[in-house]
């Protein structure tokens, strides 16, 4: 019974010896209760995250815990910087004439549909007295009958201008422009009306038959001609030949019906 008792102290003796002297397992961390081997159970201890279930969600580890994001293919920069505000009025008649290029780049996004239309209805006021027949009729009525007459022919203008300017824009947009309508529309206006002033005010004076007004009226449309194109080629990103092509038949309207006045 003692020799027994005494073999057995003596294996239980080394088998202590034998678990203080084993090595740690390369591979697996110490556990917090100071042992190697294996790793922790779910409900002891906090040890490392990799094998507790609260950090790593690769597979094998039970899906529980936090799965890292995938990195989004684009970053978020945050909302896009708004445009530059839109010109005053007398800055956009200012630069539409001084400086064509840098405005209509400025205003291809913002709609200039006041000062359109006030534009084209004072220029519809004063254009039937360029045209010699319409002038002597005009000058023979009485005052009576002159404004409403006057009224008629300004509004007149602005509905034939929207309309040959929405023409520029949709065949602009079939020719494969990006550009919007207002803005569009309403810059054609500006510069269907405002080209013709010179040679308006010389008609005035002078009859619209005067060589020195046909010379004129020929030199504005064709300035006429450089803006539009200039315009739909910068509001609706075109090459010259398609931004052309998209005025043409704005051009040669201004051309029969306001500069030459043969209908």
């Amino acid at each position: 019974m003692a020799g027994h008792r005494r073999h057995r102290d003596a294996r239980d003796h080394g088998g202590r010896r034998e678990h203080g002297d084993t090595q740690p397992m390369p591979g697996f961390p110490e556990s917090r209760s100071g042992g190697y081997g294996y790793p922790p159970q779910h409900g002891g201890g906090h040890g490392d995250d990799r094998y507790s279930g609260h950090g790593y969600d690769g597979p094998g580890y039970g899906g529980h815990g936090h799965r890292e994001p995938d990195p989004a293919p684009y970053e978020d920069h945050g909302p896009a910087e708004p445009g530059p505000p839109p010109l005053g009025w007398k800055e956009l008649l200012r630069g539409l004439v001084l400086r064509p290029d840098p405005t209509f780049w400025h205003m291809r996004d913002h709609a200039v549909w006041g000062p359109a239309l006030i534009v084209t209805f004072l220029y519809g006021l004063v254009a039937v007295f360029g045209l010699d027949s319409a002038r002597d009729s005009i000058l023979a009525t009485t005052l009576s009958s002159l404004i409403p007459y006057l009224l008629v022919t300004g509004v007149a203008m602005v509905i034939g201008a929207l309309l040959l300017s929405t023409v520029t824009h949709s065949l602009a947009r079939q020719l494969g422009g990006n550009g919007h309508w207002a803005p569009t529309a309403g810059l054609a206006m500006l510069i269907m009306t405002m080209t013709d002033v010179p040679r308006l005010a010389l008609a005035v004076f002078l009859g619209g038959a005067d060589i020195i007004v046909q010379i004129v009226g020929w030199l504005t449309w064709l300035y006429a001609g450089f803006l539009l194109t200039l315009m739909v080629s910068r509001s609706h990103e075109l090459p010259w030949p398609r931004a052309l092509g998209a005025s043409a038949i704005q051009l040669i309207a201004l051309l029969m019906l306001v500069k030459l006045g043969t209908l």
